[in-house]
């Protein structure tokens, strides 16, 4: 006879082998750490779906005021970012001091190539952004750049994040500006 049988014989005889009463309380306790964190894990997910579809559904809707010529040639990069924030709704408390917006236009579709503004070490560098909206008939690039913080460190490495660890939501949309004549839509009256 082994050892081991011989020990398992003897806490059978005292009753101690048979006792199984903690032993799912044993198991719940080594899954509930893992099933919690991938739990926080799904909700936060859902939450940058909802930011990132939140994000491109209003950069392309007030980017159309620029398309039409609607939002008015005195227009700053303020108050384009203002205007996206007010469609963000959810997210307008801290909208105006995290969104940053990019506005450039572009001879042509197929030499489309606007700087990266996160640098090589992961800050957000504001001073590649510019405002440039163009004219009529302009090729024009928006771009919307958000930062989320992220709780969960697992996501983290399936975004693009910034050099605080937050993941950096953006939106784009090109499109060549309407034909509008001086500040207007054409066909609008002033």
């Amino acid at each position: 006879m082994s050892q081991a049988s011989s020990f398992l014989q003897r806490l059978r005889s005292r009753g101690l082998a048979k006792d199984r009463s903690g032993a799912t309380a044993v198991e719940f306790a080594l899954v509930a750490g893992p099933l919690f964190l991938m739990l926080c894990a799904v909700l936060e997910l859902g939450f940058i779906f909802l930011l990132s579809a939140t994000l491109d559904n209003a950069t392309a809707s007030i980017a159309r005021t620029i398309r039409t010529g609607s939002i008015g040639p005195n227009a700053t990069a303020d108050t384009f970012r203002d205007k996206i924030c007010e469609g963000l709704g959810w997210l307008q408390g801290r909208c105006e001091s995290e969104l940053s917006v990019d506005v450039r236009t572009f001879a042509n579709f197929s030499n489309m190539n606007p700087p990266n503004p996160v640098t090589e070490s992961g800050a957000f560098d504001k001073g590649q952004l510019v405002y440039q909206p163009g004219g009529p008939g302009d090729i024009v690039l928006v771009r919307a750049f958000y930062p989320w913080k992220l709780l969960t460190p697992y996501l983290s490495g399936g975004l693009s994040r910034l050099d605080d660890g937050s993941a950096l939501m953006t939106a784009a949309t090109t499109f060549r500006n309407e034909p509008y004549a001086g500040g207007q839509p054409a066909g609008a009256q002033p």
